[in-house]
Order: C-alpha cells, then structure tokens, then sequence
C-alpha cells in the first residue's frame, strides 16, 4: 500500500535533513551527553539501551511535532540521581511515577488551570534563570576542562560561531563540532580507542518492582514535577509559540507525549526525558526549522548505542568538553534574550529578572523561582506594586513595527531568517 503523495508533501515541509538541520542537530548536545555520561556512572546503567531508547524519542519528537523539540533527560532527577547515588531502578521508578503524575495532569485538564496562574514574565524569568545556569556551567566547567589548549580550542569554536551565527549557507554548528572531532581523533589520539569500542548491543525490556516506583516518586519524581511545570511544559509551549506563532502547541499535548516517554523510556533501560526550552533554542539558534534536526540527533544516539556497545559512554567522553561548552554558552544566550520582551513593562522586567535570579541561585531554584515569581506578580497586580518608569531608550530598544513578531526572529543575530 502505496503513502499518499498529499502525506509525503507534508511530512517533507515537517522533516528535512538539509545543512542547517544537520548544523542545528548540535544546538543541545553540549547539555545532554554530560548529564547521560554521569548517570550512566551513578546507576550502573547500561550505556547501550540508555543510547538507544534516547535516540529513538528523539526521532519520534521530530516526526510528531515537525518542529525542532528535543528530548532531554530529566535535569533534577539527574542531579539528584548523580549526587545520591540511587540506582538504576529508582531512577527507572522515578520516571515511571512521573509519567502517570503529567498524564493525569493532562487528561485531566489541571495541567492548563496551573500554568494559566504562572505569568508571562514569570515564564521569561525561568528561561533567564535556565541560561544563567548553563553559562555557569559552560563558563566554569566545560571550557575549563582542557587547560590552555583547551581555552584555545574553545576560542576557535567561538570565534567559528560568531563569524557563521545566522548564516543559513554555512551554518555554524558542522564546522565546530568537526573541529572537536578532529582534535580528539588527531590531536588527543583516540582513534584506537574508539574502534576498541564497537560491537552490537539492544535494549531489553525491565520493569522496576513497585518498591522502587514509591521510592522513585518520593525522592525524585517530587522534587521534578515544579521544574516540569515550569520549563517543560510551560516555558517550552511559550519558546514554540515565539518561534512558531503559526503553528502552536498545546500543554495538554506537551504533557501526553511527556508522559508517552516516560512510560517508555524506563522499562526499556532508558533515562527519564522531557521536553526543555533550552534544547528547543540551542536547535533553532544553530539553524534548524523542522523536526529533521531531532530526528539526525536522534539518529547519532541510537548508532551511538548500536555500534559500540557497551562501551557507548566511554566513545562520548572522548569528545573534548571545551566546544560542547562553547556551544552551550551560545544556546544559553539565545534563551536568556527571550526576557527582552518583558523590558517595555517595569512591572514585568523586574519579575522576570527576580524569577531568573532565585532561579539560578537557590537550591531547587526552579521550583522555588515559579511559586514565588508567580505569587509577587499577582500581589504586586492587586495592590500597586513594583510599578516603575522604564527609560525611554529601552522603550525605543525595539521597532513598533516588530511589535507582532516572535522575539527570537527580529534580528539576523539570532538565528537568520527561515531558508
């Protein structure tokens, strides 16, 4: 039985696999593949499936949405899984309990009532404090990592961006990422030890025991469900909308297929995932329009896991860390430049940068960040506060005539105009 050609048409405008989605396929891998590695390491995990499964979310995002949404593992179950120590199937468990949490936010309609009460700029504050952190992170443990030729190989790649930002012909990620693969197979030498490294390897399937589940949602489902409101759910379905005001998502549909993966991805030896703002961003900045550039990541991940085995995070760790930090810090500031529409309103700019402060700067910032942003701006509402003038030249900063436009499309400085 023959696809229609009216399907294929639609599916070729949703998914392609031009040189700007493979550029754009790298906008998010300097955030992914560290915190993969590390609870890898943590839980005992075998690298192959946890490779594997995470490819295969990948390409079903790109093809279900057409858009450049990413999965990406679960940042505080990673965190907390990474600095405890917890098992493999806790973590397993944790991500099962959260899948039926989001799906019964869902389907139930409460997932629309909550981010209804979380204001605009409070969402804008979440990106700004989720950019500060990966510039932290870039900035203080990344570029770092190779000493001086390391700075100097980071230099190179930021100097390479710069030169390529918004250039659809020549986009910028191909030539970094080349350069890193180049000096680790020619510089470092480690050639030998990926060849060392490949050999067949599957997922199986493995439940977790209902111990585990309890155990998973106390201690880790909980302390993720906020930063899923804020910034899987919430902040994301606001990034699609200013990137794509014509083709908007809904929350109810963000939490199904949440939760879709998350029933998915455990029993199958994967990490928990979830959408995220900043792998959304880090894909368009670097040149992408259509879930193609999910679907190539996607593809990277599950050869990753099939071709080299066991011995899958071992291949990634050869990766020199100071271009995957370069290129987080460019993802990091393509999030953080999304704040700029809250700067005409003193009320909301203010918020804004109090929601990315405690954001980045306290323990369960996200969390904290979401309730407490949300709670002064509808006090400040209803008793007059925080009212402040803003300047006249940051009134005049964008053009009336951008008024309706996506915030991240005004300027070629972002990520050029759609090819």
């Amino acid at each position: 039985m023959s696809i229609p050609d009216s399907l294929l048409t639609r599916l070729r405008e949703r998914v392609r696999f031009d040189r700007n989605e493979w550029s754009g396929s790298f906008g998010d891998i300097g955030t992914d593949l560290p915190l993969i590695v590390a609870m890898i390491a943590a839980t005992g995990l075998d690298s192959a499936p946890v490779f594997i499964v995470f490819g295969l979310l990948q390409i079903a995002s790109g093809v279900f949405y057409g858009l450049p949404m990413p999965m990406q593992p679960l940042k505080a179950m990673a965190v907390l899984v990474i600095t405890q120590k917890l098992g493999g199937d806790v973590l397993a468990g944790g991500g099962l309990a959260i899948a039926a949490v989001m799906l019964l936010l869902s389907l139930s309609g409460a997932l629309d009532k909550l981010a209804r009460l979380i204001p605009h700029a409070v969402v804008r504050g979440i990106q700004l404090g989720l950019g500060i952190t990966l510039i932290s992170l870039a900035l203080k443990t990344y570029v770092p990592a190779g000493g001086v030729p390391g700075y100097v190989l980071a230099a190179i790649a930021a100097l390479l961006i710069v030169l390529l930002w918004g250039n659809r012909r020549f986009p910028p990620a191909l030539p970094v990422i080349g350069l890193g693969a180049a000096y680790a197979l020619l510089v470092e030498g480690h050639g030998t030890v990926l060849a060392a490294g490949i050999g067949l390897a599957l997922p199986n399937l493995h439940a977790p025991g209902w111990e585990n589940i309890l155990l998973g949602f106390w201690l880790l489902a909980l302390p993720q469900l906020p930063l899923s409101l804020a910034n899987s759910v919430v902040a994301t379905r606001q990034t699609v909308n200013d990137l794509y005001p014509r083709r908007p998502v809904t929350l109810r549909g963000i939490g199904l297929t949440y939760s879709v993966a998350n029933f998915v991805a455990p029993l199958f030896g994967g990490v928990p995932v979830c959408h995220g703002c900043g792998g959304l961003a880090g894909h368009y900045g670097f040149g992408a329009r259509t879930g193609g550039s999910v679907v190539i990541y996607g593809g990277m991940h599950v050869a990753l896991g099939l071709l080299f085995g066991h011995a899958a995070d071992q291949v990634v760790r050869l990766f020199p860390q100071p271009v995957l930090g370069v290129v987080l810090l460019f993802e990091a500031v393509l999030l953080m430049r999304l704040v700029r529409d809250t700067a005409s309103d003193g009320r909301s700019f203010l918020i804004a940068l109090l929601t990315g402060a405690l954001a980045f700067g306290l323990p369960h910032g996200f969390a904290v960040a979401m309730i407490v942003g949300t709670i002064v701006y509808h006090a400040s509402r209803r008793y007059g506060l925080l009212i402040e003038q803003v300047p006249a030249e940051i009134k005049k900063e964008e053009p009336a005539s951008h008024a309706a436009e996506p915030p991240a499309l005004i300027d070629r400085g972002i990520a050029g105009r759609e090819a």
